[in-house]
């Protein structure tokens, strides 16, 4: 299972928001790279980064400051936020990110969805499907859909996806738990490759998650956890490995 250390921008800054909202933030560093640096050096072998101006429609310099991210921390980058057009793909490649997630456009725009899978590939594409009550969220998670996640997970593997980020909202930023069973069951039923997200708060997720990865569960964002100290990177990526040593060979 891969562990992706969250970098959460806002005009520059890394920071975390409480179930997404603007009114909850909390700042953690005026030097985003220098955090990047060190989940690197810690042993992380990949970064999810999200501006989260771009998810709120907002102007700011976050793009640059992921594209510095990439050129310095050494590992692939994954980055959303604000990712709604083929241009923005596009940038975010050629910048070095080695993904690009797309989120609220996967559901308002499908036709995107395939036009980049067609042009960048499965590997380089991945849909964010974020959850309120089951039913899937966009804008910043502003706006609430009357579609479940389950079928725009349906909707986005017929057009070749095969990888995406779900995350319980309500869960988000909350330290109380990953909802285990909506992951597994979303997971179990859409086919796809899943990195849960939301809610990561001690070991015993990380635990919790490793005992779905057979159902396609291959990784786990954790933001808040780290930036508090109630999870250690480094255990995060030791419970991990020990976890895919111990596996049976099939």
């Amino acid at each position: 299972m891969t562990i992706f250390p969250a970098i959460d921008l806002r005009q520059g800054r890394c920071v975390r928001l409480r179930q997404g909202r603007l009114d909850a933030e909390i700042l953690y560093s005026d030097d985003p790279v220098a955090v990047a640096r060190r989940w690197a050096s810690e042993g992380a072998e990949w970064l999810h980064v999200v501006s989260l101006d771009g998810a709120f429609e907002l102007t700011s310099p976050n793009v640059r400051v992921a594209a510095q991210i990439t050129a310095t921390a050494g590992i692939p980058v994954q980055f959303g936020g604000g990712v709604r057009a083929l241009a923005d793909i596009e940038q975010a490649l050629e910048l070095g990110m080695a993904r690009a997630i797309l989120g609220t456009v996967a559901l308002r725009q499908p036709q995107v969805v395939a036009q980049a899978i067609e042009q960048f590939g499965d590997e380089r594409i991945v849909v964010s499907i974020d959850s309120r009550e089951g039913r899937v969220a966009v804008r910043g998670w502003q706006e609430n859909s009357q579609i479940s996640a389950l079928a725009l997970a349906h909707s986005v593997r017929a057009q070749g996806v095969r990888r995406i980020v779900y995350t319980d909202i309500a869960r988000d930023g909350m330290l109380t738990g990953v909802n285990v069973e909506a992951t597994r069951q979303l997971a179990e039923e859409s086919g796809l490759r899943v990195v849960a997200s939301g809610g990561v708060g001690s070991l015993e997720d990380i635990r919790a998650l490793l005992g779905i990865e057979p159902y396609g569960v291959e990784g786990v964002i954790i933001g808040q956890a780290l930036y508090t100290g109630a999870i250690s990177l480094r255990d995060a990526l030791t419970l991990a490995r020990r976890a895919q040593t111990c596996r049976p060979s099939p």
